[in-house]
Parts: C-alpha cells; sequence; structure tokens
C-alpha cells in the first residue's frame, strides 16, 4: 500500500509543481518587461531596481521548481505509462 500512496503523493506533487511553475513563469515574464520599460524611461531609478530584484525573485523561483519538477518526474510516471523512448512496459 505504502508505494500507491507515495506515487499518489508525487503525481500530486509534480502537477502542483506544474501549475506554480507555470505562474512563476508568468511572474519572470512581467518583471522582465516591467524592468526593461522602467529602465527604458527612468534608467538608474528606484523602480526600475525594484523591478530587477523581483525579476531575479521570480526566476529563482522558477529555476528551484523546474528542478524540483525534474526530480519528481521519474517517480510520478505510473506502471501503465508509456516510457520517454516510445516503448511499452514489459509485463513481468
Amino acid at each position: 500500500m505504502a508505494p500507491k500512496r507515495e506515487s499518489l503523493k508525487s503525481l500530486r506533487a509534480a502537477r502542483q509543481l506544474r501549475r506554480v511553475r507555470s505562474l512563476y513563469l508568468a511572474g519572470t515574464v512581467l518583471w522582465a518587461a516591467a524592468a526593461v520599460w522602467t529602465g527604458w524611461l527612468q534608467p538608474g531609478s528606484r523602480q526600475m531596481w525594484v523591478s530587477v530584484l523581483l525579476l531575479t525573485v521570480f526566476a529563482g523561483l522558477l529555476v528551484t521548481a523546474s528542478t524540483w519538477l525534474r526530480r519528481i518526474r521519474p517517480t510520478a510516471r505510473t506502471a501503465h505509462a508509456p516510457r520517454p523512448d516510445g516503448s511499452s512496459p514489459q509485463p513481468a
């Protein structure tokens, strides 16, 4: 029973990380655009540096979520899922 529960937790964690990763990606794009725009209008201003700081924070969160998702993904596959090479699992 424990392995089944563990795989369900991994699947839930992977799903949640995919959602959070898309949020962090949107935040990274938003703050990159804000930093470029503010840097164009007011180079060196406090608003520009705040935008750059928030861009750095969201980029760090995006990298962290992507790394965790990559680590979880191999255990998140079910026994019936196709393998990455396209072949199906062989019965034991």
